[in-house]
């Protein structure tokens, strides 16, 4: 009995040095108390993941999909770094809806919290802001509940990340990227990780057009968007109509899960998701690409020539050039630096 507790002290002791190194949460890597089970007294039951880590049910946000909650062992992790990646620009529309589905989950346990939505200016840019007035009709979100930082740099975005990941005042804080930036580097990402440990709030890492790479992040979703079925109706679907708004949710990288696909529907009026059935999944398919080859057309595009910053050898001047000035002509500031 005594070499059996040695045994299970050392196999945790090495978890815990694991734990370090990979970032895992540490309330799933605590030892299991060794008193007798009682399910009269022991109502704070925990949920064991591959037989390696150990937490509290409540430590996990349910997304509301039987099949995609089992994969997950309950969910994502409610004080931690997860990702959720688009790997083409076209998806962003896709990536953020997903992230304020999620978000509408968590103000349904955290009323009345801010959620910090924080972004460099060339995201914002190239995808957009969330539309203020689609917050309340489709996610029971309040506009001012969702905070927006803009950020001129990389760099500061992840340090106003850095700081608001450790406030509890805030719901949950929201991380977009464009690509892989060489500083969002598995250290930064340890960072974030550390301080949404310590806060005890979720930080979602939305990267946009972006690669899979190592983080610390435990999870990573890939999400792009899905082919809306027609409404349903008493008579049956709707012909020609634009049912609810659909993902196609991929687990990319997981801990605790095997790699699979799902395809969800956000429900507007229940705020809450769906999966769709395989007899909607038929009536979904698109034979239409996404955009159509211009191959066949009947005016197709004259084939570009030979792009040349200046004339080639012996080629005539063009009449462009004849108006450029000459050398002495020109402004001083165009000049060669000279050094002394």
């Amino acid at each position: 009995m005594a070499m059996t507790a040695v045994a299970r002290e050392t196999v945790f002791a090495l978890r815990r040095q694991i734990a370090k190194i990979e970032g895992t949460l540490p309330e799933r890597l605590a030892a299991p108390a060794a008193a007798p089970f009682d399910a009269d007294v022991n109502t704070d039951l925990t949920i064991v993941r591959r037989g390696i880590a150990a937490a509290l049910p409540d430590a996990f946000l349910p997304i509301g999909v039987g099949r995609l909650d089992a994969a997950l062992s309950g969910g994502l992790p409610k004080a931690a770094l997860s990702e959720i990646h688009g790997l083409e620009t076209r998806d962003a529309g896709a990536v953020a809806g997903f992230a304020l589905s999620l978000t509408s989950l968590i103000l349904k346990q955290t009323p009345g919290l801010p959620v910090l939505w924080i972004g460099t200016s060339e995201i914002f840019r190239e995808a957009g802001f969330p539309y203020a007035r689609g917050l309340h009709a489709s996610f029971g979100i309040e506009p001012e509940q969702l905070l927006f930082s803009e950020a001129p740099r990389l760099v500061d975005a992840l340090w106003v990340a850095e700081e608001a990941a450790r406030m509890t005042a805030l719901a949950a804080v929201i991380l977009e990227i464009r690509g892989n930036p060489q500083r969002l580097d598995l250290t930064a990402t340890r960072r974030l990780h550390a301080r949404a440990q310590a806060a005890g709030r979720p930080v979602f890492l939305l990267r946009q057009a972006a690669g899979p790479e190592p983080t610390a992040a435990p999870v990573r979703l890939i999400v792009a968007s899905a082919p809306a079925v027609p409404r349903d109706t008493i008579a049956g679907p709707l012909a020609g109509s634009i049912g609810r708004p659909a993902f196609t949710l991929t687990i990319g990288k997981s801990r605790t899960a095997l790699p699979g696909q799902f395809t969800l529907e956000w429900n507007p009026d229940e705020r809450a998701f769906d999966e769709r059935a395989g007899e909607a999944r038929d009536r979904a398919k698109n034979p239409v690409p996404v955009v159509s080859l211009s191959g066949g057309g009947k005016n197709p595009a004259p084939a570009s020539g030979a792009v040349l910053a200046f004339p080639a050898v012996g080629s005539p001047i063009s009449p462009a050039a004849r108006d450029q000035p000459s050398r002495p002509q020109r402004t001083a500031h165009l000049g060669p630096r000279r050094a002394g």
